[in-house]
C-alpha cells in the first residue's frame, strides 16, 4: 500500500532525480581537478557548492570519517596559531583558507563514498576521463602541436591543465592504476581501450619529467602487482599477470626507444634522470634547506607560517614533513604525521578482504604511501588529488566497519 502510494505521489521518481544529480556533481567535481591553471580553479568553486548542498540536505558521516575530520581541523588549528606569530602575513589568511577547503573536501568524499560504495566507480571513471584529457594537453603541448600549445607545458615540460609538471605527473598515477586492474582482471576483448588510455597517461608522466612522477609510477605499479599476486593465488590468474606486466614492459621500453630519438626529449632525459641535481645538493640547495627548516622548527614550536622558509631563502620546503612543521607548527606536524600512519595502517587492514570496494581501497592506499614516499623531496600539502585519495581510503574505511557490524549483529542473532 505505502509503496503504491509513493508512486502516486512521485516521491520514489524525485528521490531517484535527487540521486542521480547528486552524482553527477560528485563526478562534475572529481573531473574538475584535472584543470587548475589558475586559483581559485573550477574544482574549488563546484566542491564548496556542493559539499554545503550535500551537507544541508543531511548528508551524515559515521564516527570513523568523524575521527578523519576531527585530525583534519586539529591539522588546521596548528596553521592558524603559526599565522599568528608571523611578521608578515601576505597571502597566509588565503593559504589557510585553502588547507580547510581541501580538509571538507577529503571528509566530503569520505561521506559520500561511506553512503553508497557505488559512487567509487564513477569518482574513479570521472578521474580517468580528467587524467586522459589533461594528459593529452600536456602531450600535444610538449610537441607544439597548435598554435598556443605552450600554455600546457613549462620549462620545455609538459604540464597539462596545471600550473606545475610536479603536480601534473602524480595526478595521473592513480587513473593509471584503475587501468592496469581493469586490464588485469577485465575480459581481454575490452582491452584495447584501457591500453590506449595507459599509453596516453604514462606518456603524460613520462614527459612530466617529474622524477617524483617517475619514481612514483614505478613504485606504484609495482605495488598493485605485488597486492594483487597475494590476493589472487590461481596459477591462471598468475600467468596472466606476469605475461601482460612483461609485455607491457616491453611496449613501454619500445615507446621510449622512440621518444628518445628525439633530441629534444633525449636531452631532457638525461638532464633530468639524474637522482640528484644541482640544486639539489648545491649550497643551500633542496637538502640544506632542509636541514636549516627542520633547525629553525626546532625553535619555533607554533611554526614559522606559510611560504614564510620560501621567503627567508628563495625556495619553499619541498617536503611534506618539514612544510608541515614550518607551516602547521608541532601541533600540525604530530596530527599530521598520526592522520597518515592511521590511514595507511587502517587501510592496509582492510587491504584483501573480499568486497565490492576492495579495488579502490587497495589503489587509493598503494598512491598515498607512494606520495608519503615522495614527500620526501617534493611538497604534496594543496593536492587536491592527495585530499581525494585520503578521502576514499577513510570512507572504504568507514564501510568495511559498519559492513563488520552488520555481519556482528547479525550472527548475534
Amino acid at each position: 500500500m505505502t509503496a503504491v502510494a509513493d508512486d502516486h505521489w512521485g516521491f520514489k521518481p524525485k528521490l531517484a532525480a535527487v540521486t542521480l544529480l547528486g552524482s553527477a556533481m560528485i563526478a562534475l567535481g572529481v573531473f574538475s581537478s584535472g584543470f587548475v591553471m589558475s586559483e581559485p580553479a573550477p574544482y574549488e568553486m563546484i566542491m564548496a557548492v556542493q559539499i554545503g548542498v550535500w551537507f544541508l540536505l543531511g548528508l551524515t558521516m559515521s564516527r570513523t570519517v568523524g575521527l578523519l575530520l576531527a585530525m583534519l581541523l586539529v591539522f588546521n588549528v596548528g596553521g592558524l596559531l603559526a599565522i599568528i606569530v608571523m611578521k608578515d602575513m601576505t597571502g597566509a589568511p588565503l593559504y589557510a583558507a585553502v588547507s580547510i577547503f581541501l580538509a571538507l573536501t577529503s571528509v566530503f568524499i569520505a561521506a559520500v563514498v561511506e553512503g553508497r560504495h557505488q559512487r567509487l566507480s564513477l569518482i574513479f571513471k570521472s578521474w580517468v576521463a580528467a587524467a586522459i584529457i589533461t594528459a593529452l594537453l600536456g602531450i600535444l603541448g610538449y610537441f607544439h602541436a597548435f598554435p598556443g600549445a605552450a600554455a600546457f607545458t613549462r620549462y620545455d615540460r609538459a604540464m597539462g591543465a596545471f600550473q606545475d609538471p610536479n603536480v601534473f605527473g602524480p595526478y595521473l598515477i592513480a587513473p593509471i592504476l584503475y587501468l592496469m586492474h581493469r586490464l588485469l582482471t577485465g575480459e581481454l576483448i575490452r582491452s584495447p581501450l584501457p591500453i590506449l588510455g595507459l599509453l596516453v597517461l604514462v606518456l603524460g608522466v613520462f614527459l612530466s619529467f617529474s622524477r617524483a612522477a617517475w619514481g612514483l609510477l614505478a613504485f606504484s605499479g609495482l605495488m598493485l602487482i605485488v597486492i594483487m599476486l597475494l590476493k589472487e593465488r590461481t596459477p591462471a590468474f598468475r600467468m596472466r599477470i606476469l605475461v601482460l606486466s612483461v609485455t607491457a614492459l616491453l611496449l613501454l621500453g619500445v615507446a621510449l626507444a622512440i621518444a628518445l630519438q628525439s633530441e629534444q626529449v633525449s636531452n631532457l632525459f638525461t638532464t633530468r634522470a639524474k637522482l640528484v641535481q644541482d640544486y639539489d645538493g648545491a649550497r643551500m640547495g633542496r637538502f640544506e634547506r632542509h636541514k636549516i627548516g627542520f633547525l629553525l622548527s626546532m625553535e619555533r614550536p607554533l611554526g614559522i607560517g606559510p611560504m614564510a622558509l620560501g621567503k627567508m631563502y628563495g625556495e619553499d620546503e619541498h617536503n611534506i614533513w618539514l612544510k608541515s612543521l614550518t607551516t602547521y607548527g608541532w601541533l600540525g606536524f604530530v596530527t599530521y604525521l598520526v592522520m597518515i600512519c592511521s590511514t595507511l595502517a587502517l587501510g592496509f587492514r582492510y587491504l584483501l578482504r573480499e568486497r565490492p570496494w576492495q579495488p579502490f581501497l587497495m589503489i587509493s592506499w598503494i598512491v598515498i604511501l607512494g606520495h608519503c614516499l615522495i614527500g620526501n623531496v617534493i611538497d604534496t600539502d594543496h593536492w587536491r588529488h592527495f585530499y581525494l585519495l585520503l578521502g576514499i581510503v577513510w570512507g572504504c574505511v568507514a564501510l568495511e566497519q559498519r559492513h563488520q557490524r552488520r555481519h556482528g549483529h547479525e550472527r548475534a542473532a
